[in-house]
């Protein structure tokens, strides 16, 4: 057991390769600037792969847009799709009709439960 056991070395800590015979790509640094706090953000990238013209800012979450030369790049967001919200979910799984029979029988059980003395108005739902 003592014969197999790295004595002197802190494993984790360095690593046992060589960069001997390593070939590395060429590599592009490209600064993205953010519209909200005005910081810039300055990434490296692999020189063929492709850059995008956006970037979430470090600082402040906001969308920051690459720099070109003295300008920054524009953004379409005009086919961006909308988040699906709770209600659109739940359109794909029932109709209108389904989801008042429900709301009618909560209602029901809630007044049961409350007793006859209150009253829960309802409303219809629409979409």
């Amino acid at each position: 057991m003592a014969d197999r056991s790295l004595r002197g070395v802190r494993l984790g800590a360095q690593s046992l390769q060589s960069e001997e015979g390593v070939v590395f790509h060429d590599r592009v640094q490209h600064t993205y600037t953010c519209a909200t706090c005005g910081r810039d953000t300055t990434l490296t990238f692999a020189a063929d792969a492709e850059v995008p013209q956006s970037w979430e800012c470090r600082t402040c979450g906001a969308e920051a847009l690459l720099r070109i030369g003295d300008g920054t790049a524009t953004v379409d967001h005009s086919e961006d799709k909308a988040p699906r919200t709770h209600w659109d979910m739940l359109l794909e799984r029932r109709t209108i009709a389904e989801l008042e029979e429900l709301l009618e029988e909560r209602l029901a059980y809630v007044r049961a439960r409350r007793g006859a003395g209150e009253d829960v108005t309802t409303e219809k739902i629409s979409a």
